[in-house]
């Protein structure tokens, strides 16, 4: 069945030119949608960018793949290119374009006090709620229910789904994506020991995020205790993510699910934290640094090292440490019979 949200229909071949690859087959079958390799069929194209899948391809109803330059394929149109994945983005693109989720404007249902700026051309959908001096750019979207916080500022071409919170003070660049739940400048978990229990240090500083960010839903993160948090441009964090007080994330960086930051640690450019992964605070993880799900990083990391495990150890040497726990329980039958002998 048709996607719903399909508006377009190309031949293969207009695909092709329009994302650089090259046709093998049929260039004239028409596409009109989308769908994985297991259930594609009539006029839908897919692809394999992992070879486990390939297997799928002798069965597949697709009217065309994307695959790679040399994965084998003679009974369907194959459309190819060095990245099948990266090509079927582009091609996602061209089938499903994005259409706007609202018109420009200020919906009657949507609180916009004095002082606040809301640019012609931006949408504030039904129940937002913007304080005084907060602003939003030209071409931004607010969906519903959305609230910026006073002299909070959403900038150009943004999209902040339903139930999107920016707190006071805090900045969000261009072309920024953030879905449905998340918070943006809750107070960071900051308390001091007195006779009296834990008194909460007040939190005066913002969140900075910097353009071409996309933020997952239910996510958190929080403002300074003194200057900003800041994430850095073209970063991708997805859902269920918690970033401490006064961290700073550099550019092109990955944050995977259930991920969290402690305060005022520092990652550079271009680095993964896999699923579930845990930070310490007041570290330093180097530009391009990948960390493995699930790991526990109680230290800096120097730039370009891969590393897995709790504590995270570089992943060789973390996988010479697994291969060895497998063997732990022979090894200890050996060490009994050893000790059995010798008492003897």
């Amino acid at each position: 069945m048709q996607n719903p949200r399909n508006s377009a229909s190309l031949t293969l071949r207009e695909i092709a030119d329009r994302v650089g690859g090259q046709v093998e087959g049929n260039d004239k079958v028409a596409i009109t949608g989308a769908a994985p390799i297991q259930t594609a069929t009539g006029c839908e194209i897919s692809f394999v960018a992992n070879e486990r899948y390939a297997k799928y391809l002798q069965t597949t109803h697709a009217a065309a793949v994307v695959l790679d330059l040399k994965t084998k394929c003679s009974h369907l149109p194959v459309l190819r290119h060095p990245n099948p994945y990266l090509a079927f983005a582009y091609v996602i693109d061209l089938l499903y374009p994005e259409a706007p989720l609202l018109q420009p404007g200020i919906d009657p249902a949507a609180v916009v006090e004095k002082d606040s700026a809301v640019d012609s051309t931006a949408a504030i959908g039904p129940l937002c709620h913007l304080r005084s001096g907060a602003s939003v750019r030209k071409g931004s979207q607010l969906v519903s229910s959305v609230f910026l916080g006073c002299n909070a500022s959403v900038g150009e071409n943004c999209l902040l789904y339903p139930g999107v919170r920016i707190m006071d003070d805090c900045r969000i660049g261009n072309n920024v994506i953030i879905h449905s739940s998340t918070v943006i400048g809750s107070d960071g978990f900051g308390f001091a020991e007195s006779e009296r229990g834990l008194k909460k240090i007040k939190q005066i500083g913002w969140v900075e995020i910097d353009d071409d960010v996309e933020i997952g839903s239910n996510t958190s993160i929080d403002r300074g205790a003194l200057g900003p948090t800041k994430i850095g441009r073209g970063t991708k964090i997805d859902n269920l993510v918690q970033i401490a007080h006064n961290v700073e994330i550099g550019e092109n960086c990955i944050i995977v699910s259930q991920v969290g930051i402690s305060g005022s640690t520092k990652i550079g450019n271009g680095v993964v934290l896999a699923g579930q992964v845990g930070v310490v605070g007041h570290v330093e993880i180097g530009d391009g640094v990948r960390v493995g799900a699930q790991s526990g990083v109680p230290r800096s990391i120097p730039a370009g090292k891969t590393v897995f495990g709790y504590p995270a150890r570089d992943i060789m040497e973390t996988k010479r440490i697994e291969a060895a726990l497998t063997r732990l329980p022979e090894l200890l039958k050996r060490v009994r019979r050893i000790e059995e002998k010798l008492s003897e």
